[in-house]
This record gives C-alpha cells, sequence and structure tokens, in this order.
C-alpha cells in the first residue's frame, strides 16, 4: 500500500512543477521573445516482487520528471515602425555584452534603444554586438555633423544619415547560432548564457550565413507561447493533480484501516 502512497506524492510533485511552468508560460504571452517551456516526465525505477514463468512481477513506484525543454520556433513578428527594434526572421540569437564586467549573453529579444552615447543597448543597458564589436550609431570622430537617422539592413548592416546630407557606417549586427539551443542557461531579462553542450557557432555570424536568419527593422518577435493550448494544459493538469490527491487520500484511508486492525 506504501507504492500507491509513493505514486501518488511522486505525481503530485511532479504535476505542481508542471503547474510551475505553464503558469510561467501564461504569464509571459507577451514578453518579446519568450519561448515556450514544457515539462517531460519519466516512471521511476519498478520494484520486483517476485517471478514466476511469465517472467518477473514489477509494480511501479512513481513518477519524474525527464526534463524541462523550450520551443525554439520563432514567435509571430509583430511592426513597430522603430528602427531600434529588431526581430530575427530564422534562426539565431542577438549578442549583448556587458561594458561593465564584459559578461556576453544571447537574446532573442529585440527591443533595442539607442543611448545618449549611441550605442544599441538592451533595457538593462546591455551593448548589442557587430562584427567589430559594440555597434554604435555616431558620425566618427572627425565629422561635425550630427545623426539625424539611421537605418540597419536585414545583413545588420547599419547606416547612419548625418545632418550634412552624408552617411556613416555604424557597423554590422552578427548572429550567434545554435545547434542545441535547449542547452543555453536562461538568466533573467531574456538573456542567456552559451555552454560547450549548445552547440554555438566559433563566431557570430553576418545575418543569413551559416543558417542565421535575416534581421527585421521595425519588428519585434512576441511570444511564442499559444495561450488556448496552455489554458487546456492547465485544465488537464488540475485535473490530473486532483486524480492523485485522491489515490494519496486512498492510500492513507487504507493504512488508516490497517492500523486500526491491527490496534483492534
Amino acid at each position: 500500500m506504501l507504492l500507491s502512497l509513493n505514486s501518488g506524492v511522486s505525481a503530485l510533485e511532479q504535476f505542481q512543477q508542471q503547474l510551475d511552468v505553464i503558469s510561467n508560460n501564461i504569464a509571459n504571452v507577451n514578453t518579446v521573445g519568450y519561448k515556450t517551456a514544457s515539462v517531460s516526465f519519466a516512471d521511476t525505477l519498478s520494484e520486483t516482487l517476485g517471478s514466476n514463468a511469465a517472467g518477473s512481477t514489477q509494480v511501479g513506484t512513481g513518477v519524474t520528471t525527464a526534463g524541462i525543454s523550450n520551443d525554439f520556433t520563432t514567435g509571430s513578428l509583430s511592426a513597430t515602425g522603430t528602427e531600434s527594434d529588431l526581430a530575427i526572421k530564422g534562426n539565431g540569437f542577438f549578442v549583448v555584452k556587458n561594458p561593465t564586467s564584459g559578461a556576453s549573453y544571447v537574446t532573442q529579444d529585440g527591443e533595442f534603444t539607442v543611448d545618449a552615447n549611441g550605442y544599441m543597448v538592451t533595457s538593462g543597458g546591455l551593448r548589442l554586438q557587430g562584427s567589430a564589436g559594440d555597434i554604435q550609431i555616431t558620425p566618427g570622430t572627425t565629422s561635425t555633423a550630427t545623426v539625424s537617422g539611421y537605418t540597419i539592413g536585414t545583413d545588420g548592416t547599419v547606416t547612419a544619415q548625418l545632418s550634412d546630407g552624408t552617411t556613416a557606417a555604424g557597423g554590422q549586427i552578427t548572429l550567434q547560432n545554435f545547434s542545441n539551443p535547449d542547452q543555453l542557461v536562461k538568466e533573467g531579462d531574456n538573456l542567456y548564457t552559451t555552454t560547450a553542450a549548445a552547440g554555438g557557432l566559433a563566431t557570430a555570424a553576418t545575418p543569413g550565413a551559416s543558417g542565421t536568419g535575416t534581421i527585421q527593422s521595425g519588428e519585434l518577435e512576441m511570444s511564442n507561447v499559444d495561450l488556448a493550448s496552455q489554458l487546456t494544459a492547465l485544465i488537464t493538469t488540475q485535473r490530473a493533480y486532483e486524480a492523485n490527491s485522491k489515490v494519496v487520500s486512498t492510500s492513507n484511508d487504507v493504512l488508516q484501516t490497517l492500523i486500526n486492525l491491527k490496534q483492534g
């Protein structure tokens, strides 16, 4: 009877974890670049009760979480009309760097702005990286003109329009690609750190090369959470949790009956 109790308790633990994942997906339904997470389960080691001519007799001891994976398919692109908003049409991640610590991260959140020094930065101040380092929209040290506007091409080329009618190169944005992005580590703020298991490129690539997508300026990649499917999963998880709560309750009642018989 203890096996049924263990199975029920293990299920409650795993379905609680699934509920946590689903609730986080729903909470991030409008988060730019968010990727849907899902839980996969596996049965735990069975207990062998005996064997006969037909084979061994085994009873399972419950369920465990095999892993939590992320769906890295591209979310829908939403037009914003803001030149610094960038979306990747296809595979790839933007590379951003902390100017103080030098730590690098990757992200699919392309909601960048241009700071007072002309650097393209995330909401947290991390600088967007390109083929020559930080992407900076400036006219150059020898020019007295100011930046009146800029464009970003699908290949990541940044071109600044200057007040004197000329243009200046602002660098070229590069993208990192991974053969196994599920091995990236979430760091919050839509950022990931890379691992060897993720299988990234040796160096970041020009958009459109090495399996990366192209850059769409004036657009953002939205969350790929399917709200309808998450709500369905929420109901299913709730029902499974309730069913296993009943298993625990029934097992407890049977154990209490056995105890009463012994004491009687």
